[in-house]
């Protein structure tokens, strides 16, 4: 298995059971091609999401306007969605759109 931390911020919380930070861990890579960001973000939606999909995920991937982080950096500088998840990383979603 590959153990993650992940975690949610900008009001994203909100939709994970108001819990701000998550230990996760996927099943094992040989048993999947690969297990990805893509693959974390569905598995997200199928096992952490508790409400309103939508604000979460859009046309199979995260909504314009939520910001992911790899380890601290862009996940646009780390291949987004095709990134290849390794023990121990921390990925972060920081929405950036809020209500006013």
């Amino acid at each position: 298995t590959i153990s993650l931390k992940v975690e949610f911020g900008g009001g994203l919380e909100l939709l994970f059971s108001n819990q701000r930070s998550h230990r996760s861990s996927t099943p094992d890579a040989e048993i999947f091609k690969a297990v990805d960001l893509t693959y974390l973000i569905f598995w997200l939606r199928d096992n952490l999401l508790k409400e309103r999909v939508e604000l979460f995920i859009e046309n199979a991937t995260v909504r314009p306007g939520i910001l992911v982080l790899v380890n601290d950096a862009d996940w646009e500088l780390e291949g987004e969605g095709d990134y290849e998840l390794k023990d121990g990383d921390e990925i972060v979603f920081i929405s950036t759109l809020h209500g006013g």
